[in-house]
């Protein structure tokens, strides 16, 4: 049998068992996750992750193990900024705690399917046109400057576009009631705040996929690689969002880390036609930017707020 079919195969196979352990086990009804359960399924997916990446370093050589490795170290890391946003999402809609898990876990699987989508097209078009390349490269560059340069800026959920598109066309219920998506009242189909949310969750994470697939492509053409780095990275998304909901105030200069990254990333991409970048050397300078960043979060005490901000954080603004 082909060894990247063989790799296919057991990807395909390790994470039918975890979503279907996941899926039929602790998740058959809702529930809030403790930071025990977070934690012990944060570790089973990097872990699973971690064990893969063995495999297709032993199977494929060092230079896709490394590949693999990079892809999905970039990938865990821009998810990261994503839980930020999905935190402020949560906060806006009101969400009770018991169905954060439920809305993140379909997010998360609709995630999936729009990653493996994009990636698809991202490949095909890298090998049909090579000038897309650059148009990447740019791309993330100017993310990653983006990033940097409006790293303050709040997300407001009521501004999204296609949430303004579901409540025009349908009606919404008062309440989240027992949790459901949608609800038939007298013949008429209503959405409830739930399914409102998981829009929003969705639709935010296509604009982060538009920033993070330029990223994976960047270190690989692989189509395998790219993929299953890429999976894996957001499966786990959904308990690490419950183990770093406290404390994310904490990684305050992660998004200063994940900017350079983007910036490199692209910078990479734009010269690979002259001068390509040893992979063991671009994974060594992203895990360096990431360590410096989450350690001066953690190291340096956080700047004292202003009179204004301080107001505007109070109970009672």
């Amino acid at each position: 049998m082909n060894v990247e079919l063989l790799l296919w195969i057991a990807f395909h196979v390790v994470v039918a068992i975890l979503l279907a352990v996941d899926l039929g086990v602790f998740q058959r009804t809702p529930h809030k996750m403790s930071i025990r359960e977070a934690t012990v399924w944060s570790v089973v997916w990097i872990v699973a992750a971690l064990l893969f990446n063995a495999g297709v370093w032993a199977l494929e050589g060092s230079q896709a193990g490394l590949e693999w490795l990079t892809a999905y170290l970039v990938e865990k890391a821009l998810s990261v900024d994503n839980l930020f946003v999905f935190l402020v999402i949560f906060s806006y809609f009101a969400v009770p705690a018991h169905l954060q898990p439920r809305v993140l876990l379909w997010g998360v699987l609709g995630a999936v399917v729009m990653r493996a989508s994009l990636i698809v097209v991202g490949v095909t078009l890298v090998k049909l046109f090579h000038w897309v390349l650059y148009f990447f490269g740019a791309l993330l560059v100017y993310t990653g400057w983006k990033l940097f340069a409006h790293r303050k800026e709040v997300v407001d959920p009521s501004q999204n576009r296609v949430l303004q598109v579901v409540r025009q066309h349908f009606p919404v219920t008062e309440t989240y009631g027992a949790g459901r998506f949608l609800e038939r009242r007298g013949g008429r189909l209503w959405v409830t705040p739930l399914f409102l949310v998981l829009v929003v969750v969705e639709s935010t994470d296509l604009m982060f996929a538009v920033d993070s697939i330029p990223a994976v492509l960047a270190i690989t053409h692989n189509l395998f690689i790219a993929y299953t780095s890429n999976i894996f990275a957001i499966l786990g998304l959904r308990a690490l969002f419950f183990v770093l909901a406290g404390i994310m105030d904490m990684f305050r200069y992660l998004q200063y880390g994940l900017s350079l990254v983007l910036v490199f990333i692209g910078l990479k991409m734009l010269v690979a036609d002259f001068y390509k970048v040893p992979i063991g050397i671009s994974l060594m300078v992203v895990g360096i930017i990431l360590a410096v960043s989450v350690l001066a979060s953690v190291l340096l005490p956080a700047p004292e707020k202003g009179p204004a901000e301080a107001a505007d954080a109070s109970p009672g603004s």
